[in-house]
This record gives C-alpha cells, structure tokens and sequence, in this order.
C-alpha cells in the first residue's frame, strides 16, 4: 500500500482543484455565461480557492475598465490615463519589488494578457493588502503558471463577448440605416414627380455623404398660380438626422398645403425644429414661392446658401439673401425679412447645399461658388447647368472622398 504524506496529498488536492476550476470556467464560456458571472467565478477561483486576496483586473479594450477588484480602495483604478501610463509598459508577467507608481503598490505581480500582440487585459495580484509576501511558497507565486492560464482564457472569453456584441450592434445599426435611408428615399422628389410644363422646368442632382444624409429639398403645386420649393440642410448626419429631417418635411408640407405666410411658416417651423432638435441641431433652410401669374418669386433664406439667380434680360447673377438665421438656432427669430424679385422669361435659379461649395480636391481646396457662376451663364437648360455642375465636380474631387451630402436644384422660369 502506497502511502501519501500530507504535503502529497496537498498536492493533489490543489491539481485536482486546478483541473475542475478550468474545467468550470470552460463550461461557463460554452453556457455563455455572462461577463458579469464569468468574472465572479474567476474572482472565486483565486480569493477561495487560492487564498489569493489581492486583485484588480483592467480590460483594455474598454478604456482600462477596472471589472474586477478586491482588497483595493473603492476608487482605485479610476483614472484610465493613470492605469494605461502604468501598465503599458508591462508585456511579461512581471514581479514588482519597488514600485514608484502609486497604483502598483497593492500587488505583488502583472500579468498581461495578450492576444496576437493585441493587449487584452492586465490582471494585478497580491497576496495581502498594504504589504507583500515574496517567495515561491506565496499563493500568488506558486500558482502562477495556472493563474496565467486561467487569465488568458477569460480575457479571451470577455474580448469574443464584446466583439459578439458590437457585430450585432453593428448589424443593428446597419438594419436602422437602410430603414433610414429607404425614408430619406422617400422624402426626396423623384425627377419624374418634377414640373415640366409651360412656366417651369426642374432638374436636381442628389448624392448622400452616406447611406443617410441630412440634405432635402421638395417643390409642390400649391394652386392654379403657385408653386413652392424648397431646399434645406440639417446640422450633422445619421439616423437622428434623418428623423429630424422626415419630421420637417412633414410640417413644411402641412403649412405649404394651408397657404400659411412665410413669415408664420418659419417661424412656425422654428419652433418644431428647437422642439424636436432639443437645441442639438438646426436646419439651414430656403424657401421659394413662385406665382406664375404676376412673376414674382418670394423667398426667405434661413441660413442656407444664398441660391443664385441669373437675370437672362441682363446677364446678371444676383444672390437670394434675404431672410434670417437657421431654423433651430435661436429659439425665437430676432429678424425675419421676405424676399421678393420679379423673374423674367428665360431666368435660370440654382439651390444647392454646402456639401457642393466645400467639395474638396487631394489638395484640400474647396470647390466654392466660382464654378456655380460660370455654369448659370452657360447658353442650355437647367438640367444642362446642373449636368455641368456635376461634371466639373467629379473632375474637381478626383480621387478625394467626398465628405458631406451634395443637392443641387435648377429652375428654369419660361
């Protein structure tokens, strides 16, 4: 009969420990345990089991999130520049003897955890608080190898936790954008949907910074004499964008349908736009009401880009200035002016947004309004103006990523 002396049977309780507090974490990874249970099990392992009663664990990838503490002050670990400037440094398990970091001098060892060279997490470890027991006989020490092992594999666990979560947060996000911009497909006019007819001719050009953008525009038959459009720019892009622009749009077209004055309609407008923007964004906006009858266009520009009208009688381009500031940045109006100017037989009109002025090429030069006003005097259509328009901005750009959604509309007043 083989007899095992205390030490032996020591020995083998502590593998055999070993052996079931991998196998547990294992069967906790394969159950999808949580984060939150995944590392209180681990926790367990070294304080209960190992007598470990030291700990901090930082994951790096959460901004050297502090997940997992014992034996430390409430407080420590909070200051993210402070763990990485201490802990970078570290890519071996280290034994710290003397340390002038202030957060080290709870622990005994670092254990970095990497995976493929990518810092995973740092495990900090020792074996009494406020001092330290160095040797081989610690319980930090003589397990160290095992601690290492079992630290790998829940960083690993944690790391394919966050990255499962952020794939489907990504496809979430990307599910909302298509229904975003199937919306924002809607809102836009379709070129068949345009007049055509005896006293105007529309043509527009429409190309998204993304798969959601924050421009807009619109032109409807308000009566017999009276058509109304519009052109509009919401501040910063996204889905809450988009929102912001939907709900605009389906304001401006009940007050367009009830004839209401353009004053009252952007003020009206203003308020729906602080409403719902929460003073978080603004709509540059300009708005256009056309009587074919008498020839007059009355417009108010509320912080956009003045559209440009070439006077063909004259050979003269004169800017729609005429208005007040963006809708949504001030809660009341200070100043309102409406615009008025009589249109000739033949006068060209361009809106366009400031994604199309501040275009940008590889060498950082802004695209501006120079091309605007040579393409308005060009003998042809405002389809042929904003084909130009088009064209010149592709050989503008070349290869540069185009940053900010691009509108263009012309009219031709006949």
């Amino acid at each position: 009969m083989i007899r095992i002396d205390q030490s032996q049977q020591q020995q083998l309780e502590l593998a055999q420990f070993k052996l079931k507090s991998l196998l547990d974490i294992t069967l906790a990874i394969n159950a999808n345990c949580s984060a939150h249970d995944l590392l209180q099990k681990y926790r367990d392992i070294l304080c209960q089991g190992l007598n470990i009663r030291v700990i901090s664990v930082f994951i790096v990838s959460q901004n050297w999130r502090n997940v997992l503490s014992a034996g430390v002050p409430e407080t420590f670990g909070s200051n993210a520049d402070e763990v990485s400037s201490a802990l970078s440094r570290f890519s071996d398990i280290t034994r710290i003897s003397d340390s002038n970091e202030p957060l080290l001098r709870y622990f005994d060892v670092v254990i970095p955890v990497f995976h493929k060279d990518i810092q995973l997490a740092y495990v900090l470890l020792g074996d009494i608080t406020g001092g330290r027991l160095f040797g081989d006989e610690s319980p930090v020490f003589s397990n160290l190898d095992f601690i290492q092992t079992l630290a790998n594999i829940v960083a690993v666990a944690l790391e394919n936790k966050r990255l499962y979560k952020q794939a489907l947060e990504q496809e979430s996000l990307k599910k909302e954008l298509e229904v975003a911009s199937k919306l924002q497909a809607m809102l836009i006019p379709s070129p068949d949907s345009l007049p055509k007819n005896e006293f105007l001719d529309i043509a527009t050009f429409y190309q998204p910074h993304s798969m959601v953008g924050g421009d807009y525009y619109d032109f409807m038959k308000l009566n017999a004499n009276e058509y109304g459009f519009c052109i509009a720019d919401v501040s910063g892009k996204g889905i809450s964008a988009a929102i912001l622009m939907s709900n605009f749009q389906a304001n401006l077209r009940i007050l367009f349908q009830r004839s209401v004055p353009l004053i009252n309609l952007i003020k009206d407008l203003n308020q729906n736009v602080n409403k719902n923007s929460q003073g978080e964004r603004f709509v540059t906006f300009f708005i256009g009401k056309y009587n074919v009858r008498n020839k007059v266009l009355y417009y108010v520009n509320a912080g956009h880009n003045p559209p440009l009208l070439f006077k063909k009688e004259y050979s003269e381009l004169m800017y729609l200035t005429s208005g007040c500031v963006g809708l949504g940045m001030l809660e009341e109006i200070p100043r309102l002016k409406v615009g008025s100017v009589h249109i000739g037989s033949g006068d060209k009109l361009l809106c366009f947004t400031d994604g199309l002025i501040e275009a940008e090429n590889e060498l950082g030069k802004a695209f501006g309004t120079i091309p605007i006003e040579g393409a308005l005097t060009i003998d042809g259509s405002a389809a042929d103006v904003v084909h130009y328009l088009r064209s010149e901005l592709e050989q503008f750009i070349g290869t540069a990523a185009v940053n900010d959604d691009v509108s263009i509309m012309g009219i031709d007043f006949l």
